[in-house]
């Protein structure tokens, strides 16, 4: 596997996980009433979003991959 396909791959997961932060945090919003389970959906929602822009800032700014 070519590096410029890994980080494509890489950045692939990174959106992955926005989208489970965001999914996640709607239910904990929205969906669930239990207090203790909503806040630690919310907890790793968060943890998830931070995570994926960490991910997508070191893809974003590591530059071009030489072939």
């Amino acid at each position: 596997m070519s590096p410029a396909l890994l980080k494509m791959w890489i950045a692939l997961a990174s959106m992955g996980f926005m989208f489970i932060a965001v999914i996640s945090i709607y239910f904990s919003r929205f969906k669930i009433k239990n207090q203790i389970f909503k806040t630690i959906v919310s907890i790793i929602a968060y943890l998830f979003m931070i995570l994926a822009g960490i991910i997508i800032f070191f893809v974003v700014f590591s530059g071009p991959v030489n072939e």
